[in-house]
């Protein structure tokens, strides 16, 4: 015999077993539900893409570290999708004439990135995408906000679980190039070292601040500037203020959905305003869950129609961690409701019409698929969580009756075959 292949997955990868599948499955169903209320409806995309698109607007670290790419026998440069934005701003950009803009979206999609595997992270991982496309209103990070609240909710976080902080491009870039004096091209360089900020101790970040030009003078003055919290707004100019979506927000009605912080600005070189991150309030897991921002013209890359947007990815890797830290995970499903039983192997065929009508009234029904005792057919019943069984026997069967047993109870009755469907939803308790 030849050497045996390997069970486990590719490093970074996961395996999902059925149990592991339907608790998935429970809270993404909720998450679903939530953002369709808002009136967003699902697309999708490919998982190749050229590797220009990622190169060209998702940042140095995704595009020279992180990309899963490689070369077709055509001899182009293809991709594995490390983000969805870049493709659905391609869509958008593909399809603007069809489209009523503004249009909500989302999808949820696997994502690729080569990276160390950790707490928090994986090489593959499935992300909600959810962007609104076409508009420059406010209303837009208001309603995305709500939506945050909203999903967070559906899942049974409560507002102690979790923070929504926000910062903004604009105002940031104010702060660096009006009250810091940064040089202009020293911008992109900055804001990436404001990003790090917490990552790394004060001496180091004075020092990778003087190899951008920025003296401990200034540095003092970008700390003082970045730790006044909502002061930010004083120090900022009058214009910036006017052209920031989130200034407006925190000087409204709105302003109880989100934290400000300065310090918010995200690697994606496509953000061009507001940026945010959800945040884990759990002593445990203080890390940010997943964020998102607007960006002034992600489709410029594929047309000369402007087309502004705003919208955030929720990975399921950090969704999971926070809801197992919080006691929030559901429990797995039952594999079926109901099973039906033949006592006999020549009763199979009957088994199986008694379980048709049961699936036709949107019963979940297994029959046996090998002859075996009532017995082990009753042990396993309960393994896979059934609450029903309906036990064929031959004569009651002869006679037009089966019996309907209460797993939980044991009990059981005789009924005919027209009354087997209701019979099992009342125990079912529907």
């Amino acid at each position: 015999m030849g050497r045996l292949l390997p069970t486990t997955p590719y490093r970074g990868t996961r395996d999902f077993l059925p149990s592991e599948m339907s608790v998935r499955q429970q809270v993404f169903h909720q998450l679903y539900e939530a953002i369709e209320r808002y009136g967003f409806v699902r697309y999708d995309g490919p998982i190749l893409e050229s590797a220009e698109i990622y190169e060209a607007k998702s940042g140095q670290e995704i595009a020279n570290q992180q990309l899963y790419s490689l070369t077709d026998r055509g001899g182009r440069r293809l991709a594995l999708r490390p983000e969805m934005t870049p493709s659905v701003a391609r869509m958008i950009a593909g399809n603007a004439g069809q489209l009523q803009l503004p249009v909500r979206w989302y999808s949820h999609v696997i994502c690729h990135r080569y990276e160390r595997p950790q707490r928090g992270r994986m090489r593959e991982h499935l992300q909600i995408n959810v962007d609104i496309f076409g508009s420059d209103s406010v209303s837009c990070e208001i309603e995305i906000f709500e939506l945050i609240h909203d999903m967070m909710a559906a899942i049974g976080a409560t507002r102690d679980m979790w923070v929504l902080r926000a910062g903004d491009r604009v105002l940031l870039e104010s702060i660096l190039l009006d009250v810091v004096k940064v040089p202009a091209d020293k911008l992109q360089e900055t804001s990436s070292l404001i990003d790090r900020w917490a990552k790394y101790p004060r001496e180091q970040l004075v020092a990778d601040a003087e190899g951008l030009g920025i003296d401990e003078k200034r540095f003092e003055l970008l700390e003082e500037v970045l730790s006044s919290g909502a002061g930010v707004l004083d120090y900022v100019s009058e214009e910036a203020r006017s052209r920031s979506m989130l200034a407006q927000i925190l000087a409204g009605d709105s302003r109880d959905l989100v934290t400000f912080d300065p310090f918010i600005v995200r690697g994606l070189q496509y953000y061009t305003g507001t940026v945010f991150e959800v945040f884990d309030q759990h002593p445990q897991n203080s890390r940010s869950l997943f964020g998102g921002g607007r960006y002034e013209d992600l489709a410029g890359l594929f047309t000369t129609q402007r087309i502004p947007g705003i919208g955030f990815g929720m990975g399921d890797v950090t969704l999971h961690d926070f809801m197992e830290g919080h006691g929030l995970l559901p429990e797995p499903r039952a594999e079926v409701d109901a099973v039906v039983i033949p006592v006999g192997a020549d009763l199979l065929p009957d088994c199986r019409t008694v379980a048709r009508d049961l699936r036709l009234a949107g019963i979940r029904t297994s029959t046996p698929l090998e002859p075996r005792k009532l017995s082990k057919e009753l042990v396993r019943a309960d393994q896979v969580g059934a609450q029903v069984a309906v036990v064929i026997a031959p004569s009651e069967w002869e006679r037009g009756l089966v019996a309907v047993r209460n797993l939980a109870t044991r009990e059981q009755i005789e009924v005919t075959l027209s009354e087997v469907v209701g019979q099992v939803n009342k125990l079912l308790g529907r």
